[in-house]
């Protein structure tokens, strides 16, 4: 969290997977109840409704202002973010992002969405919030990661942003971003959570945990006996596999460029692929581009805009 003129910045990266603030990092998952919950632990209390965040994941939607539930989120990481540094009130302004390309034609439906209300009075674990927004700026998904590395990006680089429900490419030459030549393409890690899942239902006739299929994922081992940590592997290195054609569907050329990675699906690149280790660069901070939407703010705000 950066401040300015009394002002919180706040960034929250909305991921279909996580939500992420600049030192906070909560699965999206949202239970309503209309009683306090019998179980502690991340629950919000807004418009006398209490909601349980954190258990699983949301689903992929391509318009994250279609429900009230990005919303409830976004409450949520802001007062988790106050709360490290023991703030209950506050002038808030907002910054976010939107995949690449889609950022364009809902830039202005999102803001509206976040900044639906001026003055919200909530609660959450217990204690009580009060936050004034103030204003909110939104930055295109994944560029805002690599932000304060620009001075490494010499010649052509590859930038590719994998979260949980996309994956946003982006041609970087020289240290500018290449408007023209960024896509936005369907293959998040959750992509390959249901193939897992589906994989072990086929073969082995069970259900297994995502849980384990996301330790799996995350360290490339777990607990389990290893007929399903074989296919749970198969079906991962097939996933990394499929990220790499899609990036040479796009011209991709090792030889010719280096490619870096951010968001949640670098775990995965980096326990079940196959590449040069001295052309590829696997950001490993989940919050990295949450910091990076903090940093340009910050840097915008200062400048008066």
């Amino acid at each position: 969290m950066r401040e300015i003129k009394n002002t919180k910045i706040i960034a929250v990266d909305h991921g279909y997977g996580n939500i992420k603030t600049a030192n906070t990092v909560t699965p999206t998952g949202i239970k309503a109840y209309e009683t306090e919950p019998i179980f502690t632990g991340n629950i919000l209390e807004y418009n006398d409704i209490f909601y349980r965040i954190g258990e699983g994941h949301k689903e992929f939607i391509p318009d994250k202002a279609m429900d009230e539930e990005y919303y409830l989120l976004t409450l949520m990481a802001v007062a988790r973010e106050l709360n490290i540094y023991s703030v209950r009130e506050a002038d808030v302004h907002l910054t976010a992002g939107l995949p690449l390309t889609w950022i364009r034609n809902q830039r202005e439906k999102f803001r509206s969405y976040l900044l639906q209300n001026p003055e919200v009075h909530y609660r959450f674990n217990n204690k009580e919030y009060h936050i004034h927004f103030v204003g909110c700026s939104l930055y295109p998904q994944g560029y805002p990661a690599i932000i304060n590395q620009l001075g490494n990006f010499k010649g052509t680089n590859l930038l590719a942003d994998i979260g949980n429900g996309t994956m946003n490419i982006l041609y970087i030459n020289n240290k500018k971003a290449q408007e023209n030549r960024c896509w936005t393409e369907k293959l998040g890690v959750n992509q390959c959570m249901i193939a897992a899942k589906n994989a072990i239902l086929d073969k082995f006739g069970v259900k297994i945990e995502e849980a384990t299929v996301e330790q799996i994922l995350r360290f490339g081992t777990a607990d389990i006996a290893a007929p399903y940590l074989d296919c749970i592997t198969s079906v991962a290195k097939q996933y990394v596999a499929d990220i790499f054609s899609t990036l040479r569907k796009y011209e991709y050329n090792p030889d010719l460029m280096r490619l870096y990675v951010v968001g949640g699906g670098g775990c995965l690149v980096r326990n079940f692929g196959i590449y040069d280790n001295s052309r590829v660069t696997i950001l490993d901070d989940i919050c990295a581009t949450a910091k990076g939407y903090e940093n340009l703010a910050y840097m915008s705000l200062k400048r008066g805009k």
